[in-house]
C-alpha cells in the first residue's frame, strides 16, 4: 500500500504530495509555491508575507459566520537527516514506506514534523463538507532552525482569536505550554601545524546512534556522539600527546548528535596502546548503553598522514571544553510531573575551511531565568577554553493556561469520539505559540497531533491509526467551536 491510499485519504493524499517536495529550513521556495498553487486550485484566498510565511483564509460553513475565527498553524520546513551519503534534501523527494501501522522513510527523516500538520490544515481548507466557522491557516517558514517565520509575523496579519497548533507528536495528549530556548555558539580559532611525521594517525568514528529531538527525546538518555568523541580523546590526552587534524559531529541544534568522528595522531611508539584503549572504551560504551543504543557503532581505523594538525593549545582547549560542556536534562518541573524543565544539547562541532572550529549548543527551559542560567553556564566553559561565545536571540516559553476554552473543547472532542480523556500537558520541545503571543496576546491556543517517534532522525515514523484520530479530533473541535457561534 502507498501512503496516498491510507486513511484518512484526504489528509494522506496531501501528505504524500508534500513528501515529494524538497523543503529544508531556509530553502522553502518549492513547498511555499505548492501551498499557494494548492490554494489557487481550491479557490482559497492565500498570500505570502514579507518573511515567506503563507496565510490562507476560508469563509465559514453557511450558517456559522458568527463563530470565532480559528487559525490552523504549522510549519513548512523539515529537519534533514540521512543515513545515505549523497542524499540531497534540496533536490530529492522523500521515499516513504508503509510499514505495518507506521509510515517511515527510507533512511532519511520522514518530515511528518510538520508535514502532517500542514497536510491536515490544507485538507480542512479544501473540504467543503466540513462544518466550521471562519478559518485562517498560518504555515510558517524556518521553524526548525530559528523560528524566523514566527518571529517575523507582523501584528495585524491574523484576524483569528483561537489558534490550533498542529505540531505536537503524541496521540491522546493536548499541549498548553512549551519550553523556551536559546542557542549558544562557541568559536575556536586555530593555527595549522605540520602533521608530525613520526606519528601514527587514526580515525575514531561514532555512527548510527539513535539521536532524536533535543527537546522531546532529551530525557531518554541517548548517546551524544560529540560527547563520546570528547571522552575518548580526553582519556588519551591523559597519557599521550595527541595531534588532532579533523573533527566533525552532529548537524542541527535541535537534534541529539547521532554521529561524529575525529582524525588524530599519536607517537608511533604508542599506536598499540591506543588500540587497546579503544577496545576498552568501546566495551565500556557498549555496556553503558546496553539495550538502548543497539545499532550504534564505534570504530578506530588507521588513516594516512593528514596535511596539517590543529595547534596543541587549541586542540587541548577544545577537548576539555567539549568534555566539560553539560549535555542532557538539567532539572525536572515541580509543577507538571514527568516534564523536563531545563536541558542543554551539545549539538554540533564543525570545521569550516577558515581556521575556525564552531561548536553549537542549544538550551531549553520553561523558566526563562533557568534558560539563561544554563546558557551562561555553557558560555563559561568555552570562555575558560579561550573560545569566543555568542548567544542567539532565542524564543520565550509558552506558559500553560489551564483555563483555555479551546483546550476544553479539544479534550471533549477526543473523548466523545474515542472514549478516552486526553492528558493535558506541556512539552519540553519548542513550539511557535509563545512567539505568537507577543503580537497576539488575546489568542486562546492549544496544540495536538498524531503520534510521531524519533523525529529529527532517520528513524522518524508516524502512527497511521493516530493520524485518523488526529483528523477526527481536529474536525470535531472545529465543529464544536462553530456550534458555539450559532
Amino acid at each position: 500500500m502507498e501512503v496516498k491510499d491510507l486513511q484518512p485519504k484526504e489528509v494522506f493524499e496531501i501528505f504524500d504530495q508534500i513528501t515529494k517536495i524538497p523543503r529544508p529550513s531556509k530553502k522553502e521556495e518549492k513547498i511555499r509555491q505548492f501551498i499557494l498553487d494548492f490554494a489557487k486550485k481550491h479557490g482559497i484566498d492565500a498570500h505570502a508575507d514579507q518573511v515567506g510565511n503563507v496565510i490562507l483564509r476560508k469563509g465559514a460553513t453557511p450558517g456559522y459566520e458568527n463563530a470565532k475565527t480559528v487559525i490552523l498553524q504549522g510549519h513548512m520546513d523539515m529537519v534533514c537527516e540521512s543515513d545515505h551519503k549523497g542524499f540531497d534534501f534540496e533536490t530529492m523527494p522523500i521515499e516513504t514506506i508503509v510499514d505495518g501501522e507506521w509510515v517511515r522513510a527510507n533512511g532519511t527523516t520522514l518530515g511528518a514534523d510538520n508535514g502532517i500538520g500542514v497536510a491536515a490544515a490544507l485538507a480542512v481548507l479544501s473540504d467543503d463538507k466540513l462544518v466550521h466557522g471562519p478559518l485562517e491557516a498560518l504555515i510558517t517558514v524556518d521553524e526548525e532552525t530559528g523560528m524566523t517565520g514566527a518571529n517575523g509575523l507582523k501584528k495585524g496579519e491574523l484576524k483569528g482569536t483561537v489558534l490550533i497548533n498542529l505540531d505536537s507528536e503524541d496521540d491522546a495528549e493536548i499541549f498548553v505550554g512549551c519550553a523556551g530556548g536559546i542557542d549558544t555558539v562557541a568559536t575556536f580559532t586555530y593555527d595549522r601545524s605540520m602533521a608530525p611525521g613520526d606519528f601514527h594517525y587514526f580515525k575514531f568514528d561514532v555512527r548510527d546512534g539513535l539521536g532524536g529531538h533535543s527537546g522531546g527525546d532529551i530525557h531518554l538518555g541517548r548517546a551524544n556522539a560529540n560527547k563520546l568523541v570528547a571522552r575518548f580523546l580526553f582519556s588519551l590526552m591523559k597519557k599521550h600527546e595527541v595531534a588532532i587534524s579533523e573533527i566533525d559531529g552532529g548537524n542541527l541544534r535541535n537534534a541529539i548528535p547521532r554521529a561524529a568522528h575525529v582524525v588524530f595522531g599519536v607517537d608511533t611508539r604508542h599506536k598499540e596502546e591506543v588500540r587497546i584503549a579503544f577496545n576498552s572504551f568501546a566495551a565500556d560504551i557498549e555496556n553503558e548503553y546496553k539495550g538502548l543504543e543497539v545499532n550504534m557503532k564505534l570504530s578506530l581505523d588507521s588513516v594516512d598522514k593528514p596535511d596539517f594538525t590543529i595547534d596543541h593549545k587549541t586542540s587541548r582547549n577544545l577537548v576539555l571544553a567539549l568534555y566539560g560542556c553539560p549535555h542532557g536534562v538539567m532539572s525536572m518541573s515541580r509543577d507538571m510531573e514527568g516534564l523536563v524543565e531545563s536541558s542543554t544539547n551539545l549539538a554540533s562541532v564543525k570545521m569550516p575551511a577558515d581556521g575556525k572550529i564552531v561548536v553549537t549548543t542549544s538550551q531549553r527551559s520553561c523558566v526563562d531565568s533557568r534558560k539563561y542560567d544554563i546558557a551562561n553556564m555553557v558560555e563559561s566553559v568555552f570562555l575558560l577554553a579561550d573560545a569566543t561565545v555568542e548567544h542567539g536571540d532565542g524564543y520565550p516559553a509558552w506558559s500553560p493556561n489551564l483555563d483555555s476554552h479551546v483546550m476544553k473543547l479539544a479534550g471533549e472532542a477526543y473523548e466523545e469520539l474515542y472514549g478516552v480523556k486526553p492528558a493535558i500537558k506541556a512539552i519540553h520541545a519548542g513550539l511557535e505559540c509563545a512567539l505568537f503571543k507577543q503580537n497576539y496576546p488575546e489568542l486562546d491556543m492549544v496544540s495536538f497531533g498524531p503520534t510521531l517517534k524519533d523525529v529529527h532522525s532517520p528513524s522518524e515514523r508516524m502512527h497511521i491509526p493516530a493520524v485518523e484520530r488526529f483528523w477526527g479530533q481536529l474536525t470535531r473541535t472545529l465543529e464544536k467551536i462553530a456550534e458555539e457561534g450559532k
